[in-house]
């Protein structure tokens, strides 16, 4: 009896775990696992890089979605700086705050 009460107690030797709490365990799982970045095609890419320099020469608001393993972000607002070299923009949102996003990560643009 003494060794079933080291480290922690009795619940230490009586783990049981119901099936309901087993499915939604699961399933809590499959939401939070981490999901791959899908492949964009040619004219795709085309597409968005087209928006970006619109939003950039023309000062128009656009709406990104950057990739992200959990969830989607999506971001409003104005391209105004494109470094070529590091592949990223500068997005400058309405309230003046802004954000530098890798081109690679970017999902898609519409205006």
């Amino acid at each position: 009896m003494r060794s079933r009460l080291k480290d922690n107690g009795l619940y230490e030797t009586s783990r049981i775990i119901m099936p309901e709490h087993r499915e939604a365990w699961l399933a809590q799982q499959e939401e939070t696992s981490e999901k791959e970045k899908p492949i964009l095609d040619e004219q795709e890419v085309q597409i968005i890089y087209g928006l970006l320099n619109d939003s950039f020469h023309q000062r128009i608001r656009i709406r990104v979605t950057v990739f992200d393993p959990i969830e989607d972000k999506v971001y409003e607002g104005i391209v105004s700086v494109v470094n070529t070299f590091l592949k990223e923009i500068k997005l400058v949102f309405a309230d003046g705050d802004w954000k530098y996003i890798k081109l690679a990560n970017i999902m898609s643009v519409s205006i």
